[in-house]
């Protein structure tokens, strides 16, 4: 987690959120709420998430929400955005997201 500015917490896991790294997650995102500024969770090098890592994004908005901060999940990766569809929670987070198209994703221009 960085500071972008004063008033904004940034929390840019890397890897997996995944049951195996959940815990340590929880632990960085809840410090951000705690701090209680507005947070912005950056997804794009997430390369795997499970159920437990989509529970912890939940958890987050939620308890951001409770505590009326602002927080907003951003740069979406592909697995985070097949995650969010096979879970079919894409209403559940309501974040515009920004869907890339096949030849960028891969580099191709």
């Amino acid at each position: 987690m960085s500071n972008s500015n004063s008033k904004t917490n940034r929390f840019a896991p890397t890897g997996e959120m995944t049951i195996y790294t959940a815990a340590a997650h929880k632990e960085q995102l809840m410090n951000a709420i705690a701090a209680r500024t507005s947070i912005e969770v950056d997804l794009a090098k997430v390369t795997e998430i499970d159920t437990a890592g989509l529970q912890l994004l939940a958890l987050a908005k939620l308890e951001a929400r409770r505590r009326e901060l602002p927080l907003s999940f951003v740069g979406h990766s592909r697995a985070v955005l097949e995650a969010i569809d096979v879970c079919d929670m894409s209403s559940f987070f309501g974040d515009p997201v920004l869907i890339p198209s096949a030849n960028a994703a891969e580099g191709v221009h």
